[in-house]
């Protein structure tokens, strides 16, 4: 199964995509959708669904995975990104994508096993359970990777409970 993890952002969105074959997780990209400040909001959510839509043509995932809106101190920043978040799950939509959402918390719970994780620990698991050279630069790209990993996980799980209610 293809997975694509998404950390929405209107500046920058994270991405990475995995492989899951059998039991193992096998790394295939990681990047950004970049859009430049200074840009109206609706061209830059535009640039954000466009890059979207040609990652999911390029790729051709089986799921897309991601991240809940963390609601922080600066209310300003969480309802762009809220808006980009929009546009991904359109994009996903519009493609019938089967689709993951995970908060903060269950991403680094899944990709370190501690839900309270420092943001280094999570791109140091990402790193070593991809078996990369270095750990995914910028740091949106990483946590991409690590919401495919922690979608992987979900649905590992879910697997193994639905074969024990036969």
């Amino acid at each position: 199964m293809l997975i694509l993890g998404i950390d929405p952002g209107t500046a920058i969105t994270g991405y990475g995509i995995i492989e899951t074959i059998g039991n193992r997780i096998v790394f295939r990209d990681y990047g950004v959708i970049r859009t430049e400040a200074g840009t109206k909001l609706e061209k830059r959510l535009v640039q954000v669904y466009d890059g979207m839509s040609r990652l999911i043509d390029h790729w051709k995932p089986d799921e897309v995975a991601i991240e809940e809106l963390f609601f922080n101190k600066n209310t300003r920043t969480a309802l762009t990104v809220g808006q980009a978040r929009g546009v991904l799950l359109l994009a996903a939509a519009h493609q019938g994508l089967p689709l993951g959402e995970y908060t903060p918390l269950q991403v680094k719970q899944a990709v370190v096993g501690n839900g309270r994780a420092e943001k280094q620990q999570v791109q140091y698991m990402v790193k070593v359970l991809l078996n990369l050279t270095s750990i995914p630069k910028p740091d949106d790209a990483a946590d991409g990777l690590a919401i495919a990993i922690c979608h992987a996980h979900w649905h590992a799980t879910k697997m193994i409970l639905q074969q024990k209610e036969r």
